[in-house]
C-alpha cells in the first residue's frame, strides 16, 4: 500500500459540501456500496465485504483441495519414509545389539532420567488440559487448592523452583562459559590459519637437497629409510597398501619396507606374505614380520619391529597405515625437512580420503578432519612446532623415538603419546599441509562409533599417566600450560562434557524446569557460528552445516562416554578394534600401474616352487571370497536419547517455545536415525 501524506484530508475538509450521497443497487447480484465522503471512495474495499455466497463456497472449496493435497503429499513422503525404513531393517540380516558391556553406567542413567521426564511430562499433561497453566515466578503459596491432585502439582512448582532450578542454573552457566572458552579457542586457531594463508608461511626445503644422484643407482647421499605397514586382519585394502609403498621414489638400497602382520586369520596372513613375496620377486627391498605373542596392540608391534638388529642401520621411519596410499614421491616431499635440523623429530603429513563423498556418514566426517588438518595441525605445527602424531602418514627420526622410550603398550593412542614424550624432551615437529596421503574414513556408524570411543578414551588414559612427567619436565612454563590446559582439558576433556551436558542433559531438563531455561543465542547462534568455522576448510560441505551441527551433538555422548571411561579407567577404556575398511580406493590404477612398469611373467623369474604355490593359493582364496549379509544394530544409548529428547520438544510445545522445541524435535529425530543404525553404510 502507497503512503498517505494527509493531503486527502486537507482536500476533503475544503471541498465536502453538501448531504452524503447513498447509493444502492436493487439488484441482489451486485454488492452495495457507501460513499459518505470523497476519500472513502478511494480506500481499499475489505474483502469480506462483497462476497456473495457462491463466492464464498468456491473459495472453501478451494482452500479445501490445497489441504487435502497437503496432506496426500506429507502421507506419501511419511509412506516413503516408512518403506525406506523397512527395505533397511527387514531385507537385511536380523538386527544386531551394541554390546554395551562394563558402559551400562551411562545407558542407565539415561534411561532413569528418561523414565523420570516421561512422569514429569504426563504429570504435566493433566495439569494443562485442566487449566492449571503456571509458569515460572509464580507465587505458589497465594494459589487455591482444588484437590489433591492440584496440591500434588503446586509443591511439584515448588519443589523445582526451590531445589531443581538452582543446581540446573549452576550448572548450565558452568557449561556456558566452557562453551565460549572453548569457542573462543576455535576462533583464535581459525584466525591463526587465516594468517598462515595470507602470510603464505609453510616449511621449505631446497630444490636439490640430495644432490643428483639416479634414485635407482647407489643414491649414497640418500638417507636410510624404514618404511612400516602395521596391519591386522586387513583383507580388504593390505594389497592396495603394499603396492603403494613398494612404488615409492628412493633408492632400492636405502629403503627397507617392514609388512608388520598381527593378523590372527591364518587366510589373510597367506594374502599378505603372497603378496609381500610378488614384491620381493619384483626387487623390491621388503620383508615380512607376524608375530606370535600380539600383545600391546600397534604399539606393541611397532615396538617388536624396532628391535630388530637391523633397524641400527636406518636414520628415520615412515609409518603407513594398512589403508594409506602414500604417492611415489612422499619421501622426496617429507625426509629432506631433516637435513640441517637436528632437533626436527618428526614430518607429518596430511590425509586425503578416497571416499568422502561415499554417503552422508563419510561427508560429515571429512568436515571434521579437513578443520582438524587443515586449522588445528597446521596452526600448531608454525606456531607451537607441536601437533599431536596422528599415528600414520608421518616420517620419524629414529634418535627422536629412541631418546623418547619408543613404542609403549600403556595406551590406545600410541602415536599421542610418543608425540607428548619427544615434545618433553625439546624435540620439534613439522607438518606439511601440501603433502596429502590418500587413505578412508569408516563408512558405517558402528566402525565410526569404535574408532571416536578410542580416539577419546585414549587420551584421558595418556593424560592420567603423563601428567606427573609434564609438571617436572624442563620446557618452558608456556609450553606445560598449552599441553595441560589446551591440548589435554580443553580439547581432550572438556569439548566432550559440555557438549554433552549441555544439549542432550541441561536442555532437556530447562523444558520441565522453565526457572532454568536456556537463552536462544546458546542452542541456535554460538552452535550455528562455531559449525560455520569448522566447514570453512571444506567449503564444498556448506550444504551440510546443519545434518553437521546436528550430528556433532549426537556423536557426544558417545565422546563423553569414551571421555569418562578414559579418565577413570571404566568400561573398556583400553579395548582396541581394528577400524572396519570398505577398500573403496584406487586399486585398480595402482595395479594396472604396476601391470604396465613389470611384465606378467617376470614376478615367476626366479622363485621358488613353494613360493608360487604360496602365490597360487592366495589367487584361490581370493576368488572363493563370499561376501557376508550387511546388518544394522540398534544403539542403545542413542536410541534412549532419541526418546528423551522428543519427550522434552512436547513439553516445549506446551510451553510455546519455538527455537526450543525445534532443536529438540529435529535433535531427537537425528538421535532416532543413528540408533537405528540408519545413516552411514551398514556392516558386513
Amino acid at each position: 500500500m502507497a503512503p498517505r501524506f494527509g493531503f486527502s484530508d486537507l482536500w476533503a475538509k475544503e471541498t465536502r459540501k453538501g448531504t452524503p450521497v447513498v447509493v444502492t443497487m436493487e439488484n441482489p447480484n451486485y454488492s452495495i456500496v457507501e460513499v459518505d465522503e470523497p476519500e472513502s471512495a478511494f480506500r481499499p474495499m475489505e474483502r469480506t465485504r462483497g462476497k456473495n455466497a457462491k463466492q464464498v463456497t468456491w473459495v472453501l472449496l478451494l482452500q479445501a483441495h490445497k489441504a487435502v493435497g497437503c496432506l496426500t503429499w506429507l502421507a506419501t513422503a511419511f509412506w516413503s519414509l516408512l518403506g525406506s525404513l523397512k527395505r533397511r531393517l527387514c531385507f537385511t540380516h536380523r538386527l544386531g545389539s551394541e554390546r554395551l558391556g562394563r558402559d551400562r553406567w551411562l545407558f542407565s542413567a539415561i534411561k532413569l532420567f528418561l523414565a523420570a521426564s516421561l512422569s514429569v511430562l504426563v504429570f504435566e499433561l493433566i495439569a494443562y488440559y485442566k487449566g492449571w497453566h503456571y509458569f515460572k515466578n509464580i507465587p505458589t503459596s497465594k494459589l487455591e487448592i482444588q484437590s489433591l491432585f492440584h496440591l500434588l502439582y503446586v509443591g511439584w512448582l515448588s519443589l523445582r523452583a526451590d531445589y531443581i532450578a538452582p543446581p540446573v542454573k549452576a550448572l548450565s552457566k558452568l557449561c556456558i562459559v566452557l562453551f565460549l572458552v572453548q569457542s573462543v579457542d576455535r576462533l583464535i586457531l581459525c584466525l591463526g590459519c587465516f594468517w598462515i594463508k595470507y602470510k603464505k608461511i609453510k616449511p621449505r626445503i631446497d630444490e636439490e637437497p640430495f644432490g643428483n644422484d639416479d634414485v635407482e643407482g647407489s643414491g649414497s647421499e640418500y638417507p636410510m629409510v624404514l618404511v612400516q605397514i602395521p596391519m591386522c586382519n586387513e583383507r580388504e585394502v593390505y594389497e592396495q597398501s603394499i603396492s603403494a609403498v613398494c612404488q615409492l621414489d628412493w633408492p632400492k638400497d636405502r629403503m627397507l619396507i617392514q609388512v608388520l602382520d598381527d593378523s590372527d586369520d591364518g587366510s589373510i596372513q597367506e594374502l599378505i606374505r603372497a603378496e609381500v613375496t610378488k614384491w620381493s620377486q619384483k626387487g623390491v627391498n621388503i620383508i615380512y614380520r607376524h608375530r606370535l605373542v600380539r600383545t600391546g596392540y600397534k604399539a606393541g608391534n611397532l615396538k617388536s619391529a624396532m628391535s630388530c638388529d637391523y633397524v641400527e642401520a636406518y636414520e628415520f621411519v615412515a609409518i603407513f597405515d594398512a589403508d594409506f596410499q602414500p604417492n611415489s614421491d612422499f619421501l622426496k616431499l617429507t625426509v629432506p625437512h631433516f637435513k640441517e635440523k637436528p632437533e626436527l623429530g618428526l614430518v607429518q603429513a596430511r590425509w586425503a580420503f578416497v571416499n568422502k563423498d561415499e554417503n552422508l556418514l563419510t561427508r560429515l566426517q571429512n568436515i571434521n578432519l579437513c578443520f582438524h588438518f587443515e586449522v588445528e595441525q597446521q596452526v600448531n605445527g608454525v606456531f607451537l612446532n607441536f601437533f599431536g602424531f596422528n599415528g600414520t602418514a608421518g616420517v620419524w627420526r629414529i634418535k627422536a623415538l629412541e631418546e623418547s622410550g619408543g613404542w609403549l603398550e600403556r595406551t590406545t593412542v600410541e602415536d599421542m603419546d610418543i608425540a607428548v614424550r619427544a615434545h618433553l624432551h625439546g624435540w620439534k615437529f613439522i607438518y606439511l599441509n601440501d603433502v596429502k596421503v590418500l587413505c578412508e574414513v569408516p563408512e558405517s556408524y558402528e566402525a565410526y562409533k569404535k574408532q571416536q570411543h578410542r580416539w577419546h578414551s585414549g587420551p584421558m588414559q595418556l593424560f592420567r599417566l603423563c601428567l606427573g612427567a609434564i609438571l617436572t619436565s624442563k620446557i618452558a612454563m608456556w609450553k606445560k600450560a598449552n599441553l595441560i590446559l589446551l591440548f589435554f582439558l580443553l580439547r581432550k576433556l572438556i569439548l566432550p562434557f559440555y557438549s554433552f551436558t549441555l544439549f542432550c542433559v541441561i536442555l532437556p531438563i530447562t523444558m520441565f524446569v522453565p526457572e532454568a531455561e536456556l537463552p536462544v543465542w546458546v542452542i541456535c547462534y554460538v552452535p550455528i557460528f562455531m559449525s560455520l568455522l569448522n566447514v570453512l576448510p571444506a567449503p564444498k560441505s556448506f550444504p551440510f552445516i546443519v545434518p553437521y551441527l546436528l550430528f556433532e551433538n549426537t556423536m557426544s555422548v558417545t565422546k563423553f562416554n569414551a571421555m569418562v571411561s578414559g579418565l577413570f579407567q571404566l568400561g573398556s577404556s583400553y579395548e582396541w578394534i581394528v577400524t572396519k575398511k570398505a577398500g573403496r580406493s584406487s586399486e585398480s590404477d595402482l595395479l594396472g600401474l604396476t601391470d604396465k612398469r613389470m611384465p606378467p611373467n617376470q614376478m615367476q623369474r626366479g622363485a621358488s616352487e613353494s613360493e608360487l604355490l604360496e602365490i597360487s593359493q592366495a589367487e584361490e582364496q581370493k576368488k572363493q571370497t563370499v561376501a557376508v549379509k550387511k546388518t544394522n544394530k540398534i544403539f542403545h544409548k542413542e536410541l534412549a536419547l532419541a526418546f528423551l529428547l522428543l519427550t522434552a520438544a512436547v513439553r516445549s510445545l506446551l510451553a510455546s517455545q519455538g527455537v526450543h522445541f525445534y532443536f529438540l524435535l529435529f535433535q531427537g529425530l537425528t538421535f532416532l536415525l543413528v540408533g537405528l543404525d540408519l545413516i552411514g553404510e551398514q556392516m558386513s
